[in-house]
């Protein structure tokens, strides 16, 4: 078994860290951009109209995207706790690509989700329709969005982590 000194760990679970709080920022970026841009558009649209749902719905996300990138940003640790053992950083780097992993089959979930709602709006006696195309579209953008974030972060996590995990026995 390779011999990893406390220099080496303590620089691959920086490099951890740092991914990923390049990422929260992205998300928090995202969050914002739909929280400023659909806030705008919703306060200015009507009510009956398939853009109030769709922009509604984009503010719902980005207030919940938001909470998401500012816990993962405040839980960041960027220097090494004291101590730190082989086995808790390959845990946390397994930890971090299962997430992201995990939230990309969310998200193709919740892309599939806006195409049923959509679909559903073109049936017939619909009472809401252009609330069930609004939320479907958001759905569409969300998901779309955060499918192409979530793997892209997986990817980044696990070809930066093969590097020194293939050394593991």
């Amino acid at each position: 078994m390779p011999a990893f000194s406390a220099a080496e760990l303590a620089a691959f679970n920086q490099a951890r860290e740092l991914l990923v709080g390049r990422g929260l920022t992205v998300l928090a970026a995202w969050a914002l951009l739909n929280l400023l841009g659909s806030g705008y558009y919703l306060a200015r649209t009507d009510r009956h109209r398939t853009a109030y749902y769709f922009h509604g719905m984009n503010v719902g996300w980005g207030l919940i995207n938001a909470l998401l990138a500012c816990w993962g940003i405040l839980h960041l640790q960027f220097a090494p706790p004291a101590g730190l053992r082989l086995a808790e950083a390959v845990q946390a780097q397994l930890h971090d690509e299962s997430l992201f992993l995990f939230n990309a089959g969310l998200d193709a979930a919740y892309v599939m989700t806006g195409f049923w709602l959509v679909a559903l709006a073109a049936g017939p006696a619909q009472p809401q329709p252009g609330r069930l195309r609004g939320f479907g579209r958001s759905l569409w953008v969300q998901g779309g969005f955060l499918l192409g974030f979530d793997a892209v972060m997986w990817g980044l996590l696990h070809g930066q982590g093969s590097s020194w995990l293939s050394l593991l026995p």
